[in-house]
């Protein structure tokens, strides 16, 4: 019997659950093999070969290499364990966090520094408001 989910109808927002823990089980992996500096120097050198040596999707694969955090999220990545490619290639979370809103690190802090997004157009999917995909960089169209 499958859970209910209210939470899918929020935007802007994936929730990192059992179902999503399990769909992003090597993604997670691979992003914590990243915490050890030889698999860093490894990743850089060859990332395409190195990714290749787990067992991911290749979509996983693809965002990795686009880095494309959102689309990492969406085929189960956990922003926690992501951090680490962002770390690998000398990002802060601010600038990460920047990038999955399309926003510059300063426009990004400047926003939660004044209390974050409204949730005005932002309560369910489907509204007008700035998180909803259609307002986002990655749109509504990219993979789910």
């Amino acid at each position: 019997m499958a859970l209910d989910k209210p939470y899918t109808d929020v935007p802007g927002t994936i929730i990192f659950d059992a179902e999503q823990s399990r769909k992003g089980y090597w993604l997670n992996q691979f992003c914590m093999s990243l915490m050890k500096a030889e698999n860093r120097t490894r990743f850089k050198a060859n990332e395409r070969a190195y990714l290749d040596e787990w067992p991911m999707t290749e979509e996983q694969k693809q965002a990795v290499l686009a880095r494309d955090l959102n689309w990492c999220m969406r085929t189960g990545g956990n922003i926690y364990f992501l951090a680490k490619i962002g770390a690998t290639d000398g990002l802060s979370f601010q600038q990460m966090a920047g990038s999955m809103t399309g926003m510059t690190e300063e426009e990004y802090r400047n926003m939660m520094m004044n209390g974050g997004r409204s949730v005005e157009g932002n309560r369910f999917v489907g509204e007008n408001g700035d998180a909803q995909a259609q307002n986002q960089p990655q749109g509504a169209g990219k993979k789910a």
